[in-house]
């Protein structure tokens, strides 16, 4: 798979640029096509985790100034790290490195915070280009539903609050979740903005108040029952919150210990009190099914992916003589891809 991702990356580099890879892996079904010539899964949640990690060793083998950071589960924490390495060596200023790191942060913050969908998190993979280009490649998992949502953050970057995926995609479309990045949540925003630049014990005191004898919950009045009312809210966020004095949205949301449970509480109080709806609308844009695993729709065959990265090898030797010779090298890989099943010929290509 590594060898396979190496040639395609050397290729597409040469052919597009960095930032010409970097757009197409950002496209969902770039992205998925690419994850069915590795070879690895079919359309499984497998297809993102692995692609991505192929992608990350086949880029640092190949230094072609572009790169991978994170990955999987643990990996995904050494994100800031790996960015800041990396950025070093592509000699990038260090307040470009301090962005990009923001970004990774926020990417991960808006998927599991601002988006509240029931996925949560485990695969997170900011790829950026020594010329400071970068995507976001993430993927969360609802144990419930058993299946997986991939997110993708494309070059046109429109900022962390208002839509600023390119895609998403799942299995599933949602009845209901709570989406703060849609444009229908903006006043919402604002009036979440505005309650905790205000007393923070008065917000405590509408969350917490007991119950009385003929009084409802707050969140019954949503009518939004997948989303309730947050178990606990970090209350030395929102003080912290109250001491910063948040201009915008991005700013409350970009504090440390604002999470889900407060972003939601906040959300609902601004509803109720304030009649400034948010969206319950799932974000998801493109479906796409999660089957089985190795062997469908036909078993991989390891020396036809042999025969194909040797001859990418030499598409790419005979790209660098003539452009021409390069590109008619390139086409044999059809010959290299079994042709018993049209209709696996055809995805595979």
């Amino acid at each position: 798979m590594v060898q396979m991702a190496e040639c395609i990356v050397d290729i597409m580099v040469d052919e597009y640029g960095r930032r010409g890879l970097l757009e197409r892996l950002s496209d969902p079904w770039f992205f998925q096509s690419l994850s069915c010539v590795l070879g690895y899964d079919w359309h499984s949640s497998g297809t993102t985790t692995v692609t991505c990690g192929a992608l990350k060793e086949a880029m640092d083998r190949e230094n072609l100034g572009v790169t991978v950071c994170g990955g999987k589960g643990r990996t995904s924490l050494k994100t800031p790290q790996e960015i800041r390495e990396k950025g070093q060596v592509f000699g990038l200023s260090g307040w470009k490195v301090d962005s990009l790191v923001y970004a990774s942060r926020m990417a991960a913050k808006v998927d599991n915070s601002l988006v509240q969908d029931g996925y949560q998190l485990y695969h997170h993979c900011l790829m950026f280009t020594e010329d400071g280009d970068w995507i976001v490649v993430q993927q969360g998992i609802n144990e419930g539903l058993a299946n997986a949502r991939r997110y993708h953050w494309g070059l046109d970057h429109r900022g962390f609050i208002v839509e600023p995926q390119g895609a998403i995609l799942c299995e599933t479309r949602l009845d209901k979740a709570l989406n703060m990045t849609s444009k229908e949540s903006a006043e919402n925003q604002r009036t979440c903005v505005d309650i905790v630049r205000e007393d923070p014990e008065r917000l405590r005191r509408t969350l917490v108040k007991p119950l009385h004898e003929g009084q409802s919950r707050l969140d019954g009045w949503t009518g939004h029952k997948p989303l309730v009312m947050p178990r606990s809210v970090n209350w030395d966020a929102v003080r912290a919150a109250y001491n910063f004095q948040p201009r915008s949205y991005e700013e409350l949301v970009s504090m440390r210990g604002v999470g889900p449970g407060t972003v939601r509480g906040l959300a609902l109080v601004a509803e109720l009190v304030y009649g400034d709806s948010a969206s319950w609308r799932d974000p998801v844009r493109f479906n796409f099914a999660f089957g089985g695993k190795d062997g469908v729709p036909f078993p991989v065959e390891r020396r036809a992916m042999d025969d194909a990265v040797q001859v990418l090898r030499q598409g790419i030797e005979a790209s660098r003589m003539g452009r021409e010779e390069g590109l008619r090298a390139f086409r044999r890989l059809r010959r290299c891809v079994p042709p018993s099943d049209p209709v696996a010929l055809k995805t595979v290509l």
